[in-house]
């Protein structure tokens, strides 16, 4: 991005390095943390001596914030949202906070409807739909 140009996330001007990046929702940093906490406590004979206390509040602060909990269902929100054509900062931010209508999702991230992606609520509301069916059954 030149120098000139000014960041703005609501028109997704954000930075190449930022749209290019993989972003990961709270919920899948949960899955790889405790991936990660389970290995540590089988491989090491005092499993607390391993486990940072940055390590341990990140395991806590993703696990509070993770709206899905289940395996599957964290794989299907990223297909569902996938679909959409969101930029990952996008699909992240609204895995994250999983607003309850079109008019929430667009003032979270009003980017989406740029691009042609959504052409009225419609899209929105079905898009939140499929996520808001993945935590019922989840």
């Amino acid at each position: 991005m030149s120098g000139e140009e000014e960041e703005n996330a609501a028109e997704l001007k954000i930075g190449d390095e930022f749209l290019k990046a993989k972003c990961l929702m709270n919920c899948e940093v949960a899955l790889i943390l405790e991936h990660k906490y389970e290995q540590l406590q089988q491989t090491s004979e005092d499993p607390l001596n391993q486990i940072s206390q940055v390590f341990e509040k990140s395991l806590q602060y993703v696990k509070r914030f993770s709206r899905y909990k289940n395996p599957d269902a964290v794989r299907q929100v990223r297909e569902v949202l996938s679909r959409y054509q969101l930029a990952e900062f996008e699909l992240c931010v609204l895995g994250n906070l999983c607003p309850e209508t079109a008019e929430e999702a667009m003032a979270m991230v009003p980017s989406i409807t740029t691009k042609g992606r959504f052409q009225d609520d419609y899209a929105i509301d079905k898009m939140l739909n499929d996520l808001s069916m993945i935590k019922k059954f989840e």
